[in-house]
């Protein structure tokens, strides 16, 4: 007659627990070696029937079923008969990583970042800033509480500026939705997605980005949503035309993009 494993195991534990008994009340006090060696043999079986369980699992479930070994033992006896089991990790999105080549022209390539910040009461909002990687301009700052992947598209249609041929951006929720997928493919732009955890990847954008909240959102306090507005769009206004920048030979990007175009 053949026993299922899991009643096979249950059953050496509980023979096992029956031979400890009986042994334990025979050994003489400070004779603890036969106790040891028995309780090992215990807690090895415990172990191989649970042996799909990690280790914190077996600890718990032996101690719910009566079966109480010290924690270190436990341990010891897991490494031991090589029961570790290895914790499925969640799977990166990977993308290759291309190369990206300076552009050299205005309207060639563009670069989306989101920075957030709050306003007087408390709440926070976000800022969408749109960058010309070549002419270093700020084509538009969206500000929102809430940025949605339909209101991202609506918001690139909105634009009397020639779009780009490609735009980089990150792997957020909103670049990565099915309404920037399908304006993309409507308007033949191509979306070019930075590895994750690579801000670098997307430096024009982050550059702008440490300006923006340096000279702009920290100097700057909002009484609300549309005063935000109006205090950033000035500021755009000044970062475009007024504002010398240093790799753009000390020229306003507006003023630079004008010359070059």
């Amino acid at each position: 007659m053949f026993l299922p494993w899991n009643d096979f195991f249950s059953f050496i534990v509980v023979s096992l627990d029956e031979l400890v008994e009986t042994e334990m009340a025979q050994v003489r006090y400070g004779d603890v070696g036969l106790a040891s060696i028995l309780g090992m043999m215990v807690g090895v079986a415990a172990i191989v029937a649970v042996m799909r369980l990690v280790f914190r699992r077996q600890k718990h479930t032996r101690q719910h079923s009566g079966h109480v070994i010290n924690p270190k033992r436990t341990y010891r006896i897991y490494r031991e008969e090589g029961l570790q089991v290895r914790t499925k990790r969640r799977k990166k999105l990977i993308r290759p990583r291309i190369p990206m080549v300076v552009p050299d022209a205005v309207n060639q390539r563009w670069s989306i970042d989101f920075v957030s910040d709050q306003l007087a009461n408390g709440r926070r909002f976000r800022v969408l800033n749109i960058v010309d990687d070549y002419s270093r301009e700020c084509v538009s700052q969206i500000v929102d509480f809430s940025i949605s992947g339909q209101r991202l598209a609506r918001e690139f249609d909105r634009l009397t500026r020639q779009l780009p041929k490609t735009i980089v951006c990150d792997n957020g929720p909103e670049f990565t939705s099915k309404a920037m997928f399908f304006w993309a493919k409507r308007t033949g732009v191509k979306l070019h997605f930075i590895e994750p955890g690579k801000p670098t990847q997307n430096a024009f954008v982050e550059s702008f980005n440490g300006k923006f909240r340096e000279y702009c959102l920290n100097l700057n306090w909002f009484a609300g949503l549309e005063d935000a507005r109006l205090t950033i769009e000035r500021w755009r206004q000044h970062y475009n035309h007024v504002r010398p920048h240093r790799s753009l030979g000390k020229k306003p990007p507006a003023v630079f993009a004008r010359e070059v175009a």
